[in-house]
């Protein structure tokens, strides 16, 4: 007989725990959703089978995942995809993942955009797109730019635009401002990179495997910040 999800579950919460050094409940879930990937199933289906028997080709997809996480590999980029602001964006090691914290910019920037008339935005090191498309989303009659200098991070962007159906974006390769002929915008949004180069945190853990130019900004991670205010 096959290994029951029921006996194989625990084991892998505890692998994950003692790898990442987190807390049960969080490895629990991290089980759970790479687990679910792995069989091509959702979570609710794990919970009504957890008494059936996994073939060993079954068990060997899920070992593969679980392995890649328990070497500090994030779940978004096993996954490819990453939830934000209630829209489901693609993600790899080209862009930041999106935060949950990130939600607050776009909140910000929603309370001082008009609803029902056309207003222009700039997005300043676009990533994946996640603001500037969950701000298109919301205001269907915006003309959104974001600007990009990572041609890997634009084309992630140009496709969670075409899938999350955000037609009012433009994507822009370049440097900051200077990548825009535009000069004049009702409302400019960026969560640039904010950490100081030699910041021990940058080669820790999940940010690791994220894009480094997307992180670090000069020796005290504030040189992006004051160009773009500049």
């Amino acid at each position: 007989e096959g290994t029951r999800l029921a006996i194989l579950l625990p084991h892998l919460t505890n692998r994950l725990s003692i790898a990442l050094h987190l807390d049960r409940r969080e490895a629990r879930l991290e089980a759970q959703v790479l687990t679910a990937r792995a069989l091509g199933v959702d979570r609710a289906w794990l919970i009504a089978h957890d008494q059936d028997a996994l073939s060993s080709k079954q068990v060997s997809a899920i070992e593969s995942l679980i392995a890649r996480r328990a070497a500090g590999e994030p779940v978004a980029y096993i996954l490819g995809e990453r939830e934000f602001f209630g829209l489901n964006f693609a993600v790899s090691p080209a862009v930041l993942i999106p935060r949950p914290d990130t939600e607050l910019l776009v909140e910000a920037a929603l309370e001082r955009l008009p609803e029902h008339t056309p207003c222009r935005i700039l997005d300043l090191g676009t990533g994946s797109g996640a603001i500037a498309i969950a701000l298109a989303r919301q205001r269907p009659r915006a003309d959104v730019i974001a600007v990009d200098s990572s041609a890997n991070a634009l084309a992630i962007a140009e496709i969670n635009a075409h899938q999350l159906g955000a037609n009012n974006v433009r994507f822009v390769l370049g440097d900051w401002y200077a990548a825009t002929s535009v000069k004049n915008f009702d409302i400019i949004v960026s969560n640039p990179p904010y950490i100081a180069t030699t910041d021990p945190h940058i080669d820790a853990g999940d940010l690791r495997f994220e894009p480094h130019q997307a992180l670090a900004s000069g020796d005290d991670g504030l040189r992006d910040i004051r160009l773009i205010i500049s």
